[in-house]
């Protein structure tokens, strides 16, 4: 092999080997000290790009977690009210029976009549409550989107208080006589009326509860796959880390050797 001096092909390669581990060294450091595999587009372009998505789709599942427990918490705040109501109407209808009895004087029927206002007055407040400044009750319907992309939805259906509240005590009587035509049948019925609302109200909130426990498993396998793309393995990149680690200490040191094998033309022309 020829000994030359101005150039150094040993030096060169070794210097293209240390430039080599020490980028993979810097690479590797990155990726332990950021815990991501994608430190730069660069990196996993296609696999970038992948996890984007769905750790989009991941926030979005979460986002429609929290719209569905806001939903629960309308129909529950619901089904509170139409409870109350329940038991206003049993209150009615046992006015109305009680008002009957042929031994109670003027003065007792007095306080009957009293206590039916009141609750006229509260049947009728009962109709007007809100959630959030959202009507609990009515004849329009809500529609919850269940899904992270919106394609499926939940259908709270509108319920019409106040047409039952109205139909029971024609809340322009100011007594109890004067509930008129209306028998405990009318009452009774009344009161099947909330008893299905209600049961209509669990029946949504047990599906919105089922949709949300979806949600929570898609959310949670979104993550996993989103962490197979983009979160370092601490155990194989550690070994990665030695490995280059090594390699840079070793080309060092090679590309000194190197650097000084051309002292040996000095020690020709001497």
């Amino acid at each position: 092999m020829s000994v030359v001096i101005n150039s150094n092909f040993a030096a060169t390669v070794a210097s293209n080997n240390l430039a080599a581990s020490n980028g993979m060294l810097q690479k590797s450091l990155n990726r332990l000290s950021s815990g991501t595999k994608i430190v730069n587009p660069a990196d996993d372009a296609g696999g970038l790009a992948v996890s984007m998505k769905l750790s989009a789709a991941a926030k979005r599942s979460a986002a429609a977690n929290t719209n569905i427990g806001n939903s629960i918490s309308f129909l529950q705040s619901q089904d509170g009210v139409l409870k109350v109501t329940g038991k206003v109407l049993e209150r009615i209808g046992e006015l109305k029976t009680l008002y009957a009895d042929p031994t109670k004087n003027t003065d007792d029927l007095a306080n009957y009549d009293a206590e039916f206002t009141e609750l006229q007055s509260e049947l009728s407040s009962l109709t007007s409550e809100s959630f959030n400044g959202v009507s609990l009750f009515g004849t329009t319907s809500l529609s919850v989107p269940v899904s992270e992309d919106g394609s499926s939805t939940v259908t709270i259906s509108g319920k019409d208080l106040s047409s039952t509240a109205d139909g029971v005590g024609e809340l322009t009587a100011s007594t109890v006589a004067d509930l008129g035509d209306v028998t405990l049948t009318d009452i009774t019925d009344a009161i099947q009326n909330v008893a299905t609302m209600r049961a209509t109200n669990g029946a949504e909130q047990s599906r919105l509860s089922f949709a949300g426990e979806v949600l929570t498993v898609n959310k949670a396998n979104l993550e996993a796959a989103n962490s197979r793309i983009i979160d370092v393995d601490v155990a194989s990149e550690s070994t990665q880390l030695a490995r280059f680690n090594i390699l840079v200490q070793s080309g060092t040191a090679m590309l000194s050797q190197a650097n000084q094998s051309a002292q040996i033309a000095l020690r020709l022309l001497g």
